[in-house]
């Protein structure tokens, strides 16, 4: 049954706005979801729903946009100064075009991706937004696995895929350990 520190597997199809809406993902059974439940390594609504099913159950349920990424917001949309964008004093101006997704990190180190809106001479206004805020969310899929979690696992706070450690060995093979 799913429970805190037990390690869930499953495929679910995603779709936004209504339950015929678009599918914005499908995970299948050959590379499943699979996560370490009550750690809060997913949205807290998302682990709520599956609480208490059992492997073979199916699930079905939506997320309200407050549940899920939260409403769009004008604050995320920022103007950058363009010359941020420079490598040895150069931009890839292919790197600035609407539309492409750009990996950056905030003052405080955390990585997120701003899409690119606007490229002016000196500014690029990007959008912070999750891609899905302001969507509702609606999940249909199966439980296809639960097994308990290891002790290494849970005092790390996420799966080791297949038994072993994500980084291989604990760590980098330089004594640095990636949890």
């Amino acid at each position: 049954m799913i429970k805190e520190n037990k390690v869930v597997s499953l495929t679910y199809e995603l779709r936004v706005n209504d339950e015929k809406g678009e599918v914005v993902e499908k995970v299948e059974k050959t590379s499943p979801l699979t996560f370490l439940y009550g750690k809060g390594n997913l949205l807290p609504d998302f682990e709520a729903n599956l609480e208490g099913l059992k492997e073979g159950d199916d699930f079905k349920f939506k997320l309200e946009p407050e549940k899920a990424y939260g409403q769009v917001s004008n604050e995320a949309i920022v103007e950058l100064p363009k010359n941020i964008f420079e490598v040895e004093g150069k931009i890839d101006e292919n790197l600035l075009k609407v539309g492409n997704t750009i990996p950056m990190q905030d003052n405080s180190g955390n990585r997120l991706n701003g899409i690119v809106l606007e490229v002016g001479d000196d500014t690029v206004k990007m959008d912070f937004n999750h891609p899905l805020a302001g969507d509702t969310l609606f999940f249909n899929g199966e439980v296809t696995e639960i097994r308990s979690a290891t002790e290494e696992e849970i005092s790390h706070g996420h799966v080791h895929q297949g038994g072993s450690h994500p980084c291989g060995g604990g760590g980098d093979g330089q004594g640095n350990s990636c949890c």
